[in-house]
């Protein structure tokens, strides 16, 4: 039994091997990997605090489920959902330094990611408990606007809708200086394992476990 779940997009591929051993972290078979020696760079201290998640893009942040809400249901949910949506591409993923981390990250906003996005939100809301007082603190130390704040309050993550942009951590937070010096090292190792353009091809559902680490459940293609 896992202690929270999530909805998360993950990669397949040569860019999930790369990112795995990145990260130190590889969710879909849930094992720690041997971060790459790359010279003045040190790997597993910029990548700590993304570590647990595994290369990830969030589309429902990690929830407590519901009282009366099992795992199997989750499931279904997930199997249906993914079975009326069809697969999409989104462009060009580029190296970026933003909100003080380093992601690949759409080169232009796209409006189906946005609203594929939201639609999970809205789907899997039902299963996720509500916040306590102390997750509601600790979110609010993140300076949130009113619109934010609202949004996590009742959708349980302030970062959605028109404040949702789509990502893939790669860092935790850096300086500017430092963040370069990565996405220097990064862009060379990239450039032919990002497919170009990005397909959101699936769903993943996730569970923490009590040492806080992500793993895959079970990855649902987008057949609609």
């Amino acid at each position: 039994m896992f202690e929270r779940y999530a909805l998360f997009y993950t990669p397949i591929g040569p860019l999930a091997d790369f990112g795995a051993q990145w990260l130190g972290w590889d969710s879909g078979i849930g094992r720690a990997v041997s971060h790459p020696e790359i010279a003045d760079i040190d790997v597993a201290s910029i990548t700590r605090t993304p570590r647990k998640y595994g290369l990830h893009g969030t589309l429902k942040a990690p929830f407590r489920l519901a009282e009366g809400c099992d795992v199997a249901q989750l499931q279904d949910a997930a199997k249906v959902f993914a079975a009326g949506q069809a697969a999409f591409g989104i462009g060009t993923l580029c190296l970026r330094y933003r909100s003080g981390f380093v992601a690949l990250r759409p080169r232009n906003q796209d409006i189906a990611l946005q609203d594929f996005a939201a639609a999970a939100v809205k789907v899997f809301d039902p299963f996720r408990a509500t916040l306590t007082d102390a997750e509601i603190a600790r979110r609010r130390k993140a300076k949130l606007t009113a619109q934010q704040d609202q949004q996590m309050l009742n959708w349980g993550y302030p970062f959605i809708f028109d404040d949702f942009h789509f990502h893939l951590t790669l860092s935790g937070r850096l300086g500017a200086d430092d963040a370069a010096h990565v996405i220097d090292a990064l862009a060379p190792r990239l450039e032919n394992i990002v497919p170009d353009p990005f397909l959101i091809d699936a769903i993943t559902l996730m569970g923490q476990d009590a040492q806080g680490m992500f793993h895959q459940i079970h990855r649902y293609a987008l057949t609609g």
